[in-house]
Parts: structure tokens; C-alpha cells; sequence
């Protein structure tokens, strides 16, 4: 689906279908830009489990990341996308539910 901007010129929409893991460093540039709260961060174990973040179990996480939160509030503008350092981010121009 195809859209137009306030001065007629078409757009189409990317919206945010996953993150990476593997590649995202949890820098939270997506997130400062997100005005819809798209993603949430959150830490991950040893094992690769993804949990919710708690100051008193920090020492116990390999690391931070971002991940989907709401998808479904997502507006497609990009702009996580233009920020995200490590490109870890898919887009795509999916079909709005009805």
C-alpha cells in the first residue's frame, strides 16, 4: 500500500519487522528516536534468553538489546532505521490490517 506526502509525492511505508540480536548493541539510538514505543530493551543471558531488565540482576546478563515491543504500532517512517549504527534492523512494506 502506497501513500502520498503532504505535497503529493508517493510513499510507501517500511515498517520495523525484526531486530537482529546478533548484530544490535543495544545503544538505544532507535528507541530516543521512536515516538510510537515501538521497541523496548531488554537483557540477555548466557543462554541466549531474552529477559526483562532489572537493575539488581545486570551482573547476570551477557548483554542488552533491542527488540519488538508493540510491531504493531509501528508507522513505518524509518527513522530507527537511519539511526541504527549496526543496521540490525529488517523493514519491510507489509499489507495493513483491515
Amino acid at each position: 500500500m502506497s501513500f502520498v506526502t503532504r505535497d503529493g509525492r508517493e510513499w510507501t511505508p517500511e515498517y520495523l519487522v525484526s531486530i537482529d540480536p546478533k548484530k544490535c548493541i543495544g545503544c538505544g539510538r532507535c528507541y530516543k528516536v521512536c515516538a510510537r514505543s515501538v521497541m523496548t530493551l531488554r537483557g540477555v543471558t548466557e543462554d541466549g534468553e531474552f529477559v526483562d531488565l532489572d537493575d539488581e540482576d545486570d551482573d547476570e546478563l551477557e548483554r542488552k538489546v533491542m527488540v519488538l515491543g508493540d510491531a504493531g504500532n509501528c508507522i513505518g517512517c524509518g527513522a530507527c532505521a537511519r539511526v541504527c549504527p549496526t543496521g540490525s534492523q529488517t523493514h519491510a512494506a507489509e499489507a495493513l490490517a483491515a
